[in-house]
């Protein structure tokens, strides 16, 4: 790990003094855009490390939801090495758009709804951040749930007698499962009120922890197995078919991170420089990635040399473990991943979402608590066993991600050039460079219309199945191209650093 603490820090930057919107206000800055935790951060204030960023995804990559897609790969019909190319293909993939969309963060330093500013404009920006943080809090309490099941086993084990608790049933869920599913949610919260400083010590913490457990995991499976896996089984798919199988796991690899590769700015916005998102991105992703294939080969592989019998996920193996202290030990671990995906993926998310919408009333930690309310009062596991909601609801607007990344990102790379006036970003009148038409961008609206529209139809139409593994790239594509296509040229952009309004995070 030295070379991912070998940083190569930014320019030195005086901090600036923060910006009182409602006694002084030299910027012209709007108070209904800009607070302490909208605001850029300064470059002196940047503590994300290479490290920091490694250990976002040595926890994201290792969760329970994505060992659960590998494995079932190895259900429909793949082999150990087949598996393997599927995830290198997706993880290469996942490397340049991650490492493309983190640079968006370094140089300007805001986050995912004021990025989406730049394309959508001020008010049009509402539309991608609402999305994004509609996803991720329904998804953080299905996530708190999950998570709960697993502290419901590790109770049980170690005192028997809880179980007499695990029986009834209010709103959907036992006695215990209440007491284990408010815990944990209750956990979260605390650590979130602490802002992205805390999620940042918790990921550095976490991530090393994953890593031995899966690792001792796969180990202690590959022993039961007598040394040896299976590495394919009887249904193994051979030829052109093989191959289609194996793109269709990559392009649905990427897909499962197109919620990151959205909002990867939230955290890059506090990277000390690109070197370190490059370097955290590399060690974290494709060379973290094929770890984790070899992890799920060797769990899967061995599971079904042992009695034939495919398994879902690592939960599966871990209620097996015969020693109370170790399945204690490894339920704990797996809690410990969970907390670290769900606050990184699902938390964040919705927090600077409403903070967009509502910046003069709320900080991070007010919009952190309302995320955490919502993600409770909608009884998440209602929504995990009703697959009517996670098909069409969250799966609709999952759907919708790709042509939002498309269209800012050939705003961003193609029309600007990188070019962005920081401080417009806040401000809310008709010589801002994001005002545009009232406030939105009608040609980013008009070109997000045709491939939401497309998207959707590949996500839920049975006649395209054979293409709805690929939907995010194609959603994504035709967003770019039409958006290309409207988008005005000729024009000059302004780049102007937001140094000058740029806050040093206080948590």
């Amino acid at each position: 790990m030295t070379a991912l603490r070998d940083e190569i820090p930014g320019p030195p930057v005086s901090t600036p003094a923060r910006h009182d919107l409602q006694s002084h206000n030299p910027h012209d800055l709007s108070a209904g855009l800009y607070n302490e935790d909208l605001a850029p951060t300064t470059r002196t204030g940047r503590t994300w490390s290479a490290y920091s960023i490694f250990t976002l995804w040595a926890n994201d990559v290792h969760s329970l939801g994505n060992y659960a897609f590998a494995i079932g790969l190895f259900s429909l019909g793949l082999g150990g090495w087949q598996i393997l190319t599927a995830l290198a293909v997706g993880a290469a993939l996942l490397f340049l758009l991650l490492t493309l969309s983190g640079f968006m963060g370094e140089k300007t330093g805001v986050p995912f709804p004021v990025m989406s500013r730049i394309a959508f404009g001020i008010r049009g920006a509402q539309i991608p951040a609402l999305i994004r943080g509609s996803v991720a809090v329904a998804w953080f309490g299905v996530q708190t749930y999950l998570a709960s099941v697993v502290l419901r086993i590790m109770i049980i084990a170690i005192a028997p007698g809880a179980a007499g608790l695990d029986n009834n049933s209010f709103l959907g869920l036992s006695t215990l499962g209440w007491i284990s599913f408010v815990a944990l949610w209750a956990l979260q919260l605390v650590i979130v009120s602490y802002g992205m400083e805390m999620i940042r010590k918790y990921e550095a913490f976490a991530g090393p922890v994953i890593l031995v457990t899966m690792a001792a995991l796969a180990i202690w499976m590959f022993a039961r197995a007598g040394g040896a896996i299976a590495w394919t089984t009887p249904e193994s798919k051979t030829g052109l078919d093989m191959w289609l199988t194996i793109l269709g796991g990559g392009a649905l690899w990427v897909a499962i991170y197109s919620t990151f590769v959205l909002n990867f700015c939230d955290f890059t916005r506090s990277a000390r420089s690109r070197a370190s998102i490059v370097r955290g991105n590399f060690f974290g992703i494709p060379l973290n990635m094929l770890l984790f294939g070899g992890i799920v080969v060797v769990l899967a592989g061995a599971q079904f040399r042992i009695d034939g019998r495919i398994i879902e996920s690592p939960a599966d193996i871990v209620q097996a473990i015969p020693n109370t202290f170790l399945l204690a030990a490894a339920c704990l671990a797996l809690l410990v991943l969970t907390i670290a995906v769900n606050l990184m993926a699902n938390f964040v998310a919705p927090i600077y979402a409403l903070n967009n919408l509502f910046p003069k009333v709320l900080n991070f930690r007010r919009a952190g608590l309302i995320s955490g309310v919502i993600g409770l009062v909608i009884l998440p596991w209602n929504l995990y066993n009703n697959p009517v909601v996670i098909t069409y609801f969250l799966g609709g607007l999952g759907a919708l991600l790709g042509p939002l990344f498309g269209i800012i990102m050939a705003d961003y790379w193609l029309i600007r050039r990188t070019r962005i006036n920081v401080p417009d970003l806040y401000r809310d009148h008709g010589h801002s460079t994001y005002y545009f038409t009232g406030g939105f961008n009608r040609r980013a609206i008009a070109a997000l219309v045709p491939a939401a529209v497309l998207a959707l139809l590949l996500a839920f139409v049975p006649a395209f199945a054979v293409v709805s593994h690929f939907s995010w790239f194609i959603g994504a594509g035709v967003g770019a191209v039409v958006y290309l296509l409207v988008a005005p040229r000729g024009k000059q952009y302004d780049d102007v650093s937001g140094e000058s309004i740029a806050v040093t995070p206080s948590h």
